[in-house]
């Protein structure tokens, strides 16, 4: 049992990032409309949209759900030594996960996005990266005092940088679509990485 739990933990991060990317693809090449230069991620699940529901099951929530299963496995693989900083950014990586999860709960609303639902969807997509970088600036400040940790840790850090970027910097010289896939794609290579980097 304690090996189907550890490979379910090792493979989480992974399959996330596939499980997501092929509903990017096969959601966006059904829509006639849709353009992935364009476009934001979120108006695949965006309410009225054909195949929302779907999209937003497979695109949003189990991707998310994954994510928070491999930042649980990390936090269980800390030490009870673990220092504070540590285990903060356990739970910060882990509610990342769940933030991620929560944009296909509250779907963007494509008619208003001004509305509530959309705001909503705005709450909890500054929430996932937010957190997600919290979670990155603690790591590596509790890795400084535990070097297995710094591998993970500075991964962690330079994807943040560059989802800041992209969320923040990068949408002033390119398509705020391709930017906010750009910051996803920084989510994405962490998550390929961390079982690879974490310590055993």
């Amino acid at each position: 049992m304690a090996m189907v739990w550890k490979t379910w933990v090792r493979w989480a991060g992974p399959a996330s990032v596939v499980i997501w990317l092929v509903a990017l693809a096969v959601f966006g090449a059904r829509l006639p409309f849709y353009d992935q230069m364009r476009h934001p991620v979120s108006l695949l699940g965006a309410t009225g949209v054909p195949g929302a529901g779907s999209f937003n099951a497979l695109g949003f929530v189990l991707p998310g759900l994954l994510a928070a299963l491999a930042a649980l496995g990390l936090v269980l693989r800390m030490p009870a030594t673990a220092s504070r900083p540590l285990r903060v950014a356990g739970q910060m990586l882990l509610l990342a996960g769940l933030a991620f999860a929560a944009m296909g709960v509250f779907p963007l609303d494509a008619q208003d996005i001004e509305n509530r639902a959309s705001q909503a969807h705005a709450s909890v997509w500054l929430l996932w990266l937010v957190a997600f970088c919290a979670g990155a600036a603690m790591l590596r400040v509790g890795a400084a005092r535990d070097a297995a940790w710094r591998p993970v840790a500075t991964l962690a850090v330079a994807c943040a940088v560059w989802m800041l970027c992209s969320a923040f910097v990068f949408g002033s010289v390119m398509p705020v679509a391709m930017a906010q896939r750009l910051a996803f794609l920084g989510w994405a290579l962490w998550l390929a990485l961390l079982a690879r980097l974490a310590p055993r």
